[in-house]
């Protein structure tokens, strides 16, 4: 996709500065006034694998890396109540790309082809506060890597360890600046194929996809660290993705709108849709309507009604973003609100997105619901080109 300023020197915070959003911003074709743009070109990506139609998963060795593919991510969200009250957001994400396909070809320790990066972030709702950090290293001298049997994946001592053979069992590690959080997850449902049994088209065009996969419902214990300085006991859930692809996003495409909600009566939803720069949105938008015993429903985007309530002006990157959703699911009987816990939870990194914890107020078939979940917003703020 686009990349720009393509030169050594810089590739190590280029390939940081995509951050989440580095299916759509690698892999979208680049701009034809951009000849610098090279790494979403047909020859940067010659050898490697596209996701273009279904397979069979292994675990726990599909948890870990897929080499042959470009672009991949771990992704971990959840809400948290303290012992004292109080209520967190938290983000722990990792993201490897391969500047070739497979293993690398040299044998010394030091040796690599691949980049990893990583984002953490807290959301302190009474303190109306939120902060976001970022690393990036070598997939080489132990710096920084995956594994999926064992599943581990690691950037310093940011990590993820599965506790369990299956990977089911997770414990999550991250400090920087004061903040901390050490925590263990259990998935309480099945893990979730998202799409065509895995297969997450991102557009019309074969191969614009993704392997998307989720464990939609962890429960999750341990410790966490604010800017007080106090360590607290938390408790709470959580959400994984984990997803793979070398080309995902078609011509057009600048940014999407992710949902991963957890309703209060056992049901699980994960809503995407793309935005194009015409206004409209990408037919294959759409989700997945998780039952509380684990059966999936397909959700194509005709079947779910979202409506932007309020926007939220970021103070910093002067980026506008949809800050209070009404999200209606007529065929599930669902309606809800769909609220921030607080407005700025821009993630203030290289690449400036918004991901926040939100808190859910609605119906189901009339009757009362609540829950919690996290929203992702990419493409609403300035392009990286904008800050080299």
């Amino acid at each position: 996709m686009r990349l720009r300023r393509w030169m050594w020197g810089l590739a190590f915070v280029a390939l940081a500065a995509v951050g989440v959003a580095a299916f759509w911003y690698w892999t979208r074709p680049p701009a034809p006034a951009t000849p610098a743009l090279t790494l979403g070109s047909t020859g940067a990506t010659a050898g490697f694998s596209r996701a273009l139609e279904p397979r069979t998963f292994s675990f726990p060795r599909d948890h870990g890396p897929h080499l042959d593919y470009q672009t991949e991510w771990w992704y971990y969200t959840g809400n948290l109540d303290l012992a004292d009250g109080r209520h967190v957001g938290y983000q722990l994400t990792f993201f490897r790309r391969g500047l070739s396909p497979g293993a690398p070809e040299r044998a010394s320790a030091f040796g690599t082809n691949q980049i990893y990066f990583a984002h953490f972030a807290l959301t302190d709702v009474s303190a109306d506060q939120h902060q976001s950090f970022e690393r990036f290293s070598r997939g080489a001298a132990g710096l920084a890597g995956a594994s999926g049997e064992p599943f581990r994946v690691w950037l310093d001592d940011w990590q993820v360890e599965a506790l369990d053979l299956a990977g089911e069992r997770i414990h999550l590690r991250a400090a920087q600046g004061g903040f901390a959080l050490d925590l263990t997850l259990e998935a309480t449902k099945p893990i979730v194929a998202h799409g065509d049994a895995g297969l997450s088209p991102k557009s019309g065009t074969p191969g614009n996809a993704s392997y998307y996969l989720s464990f939609t419902r962890l429960a999750t214990t341990g410790t966490v660290t604010l800017a007080d300085g106090a360590t607290q006991t938390a408790a709470g859930e959580s959400w994984f993705d984990h997803e793979w692809s070398t080309s995902a996003l078609g011509a057009g495409a600048i940014g999407w709108d992710w949902f991963s909600l957890q309703l209060g009566d056992g049901r699980e939803l994960m809503y995407f849709q793309i935005r194009k720069d015409d206004g409209s949105l990408e037919a294959v938008s759409g989700g997945t309507l998780v039952a509380p015993d684990g059966a999936t429903q397909h959700l194509s985007a005709a079947e779910v009604q979202l409506d932007v309530l309020a926007t939220w002006r970021s103070p910093e990157s002067g980026a506008v973003y949809p800050s209070n959703w009404r999200l209606r699911i007529p065929s599930a009987g669902l309606d809800l609100q769909v609220t921030p816990w607080i407005a700025d939870q821009e993630m203030k990194v290289s690449f400036v997105y918004w991901e926040g914890a939100v808190r859910l107020a609605g119906t189901s078939q009339g009757a009362a619901l609540t829950g919690k979940g996290y929203v992702e917003l990419t493409g609403y703020a300035n392009s990286i080109a904008g800050q080299f």
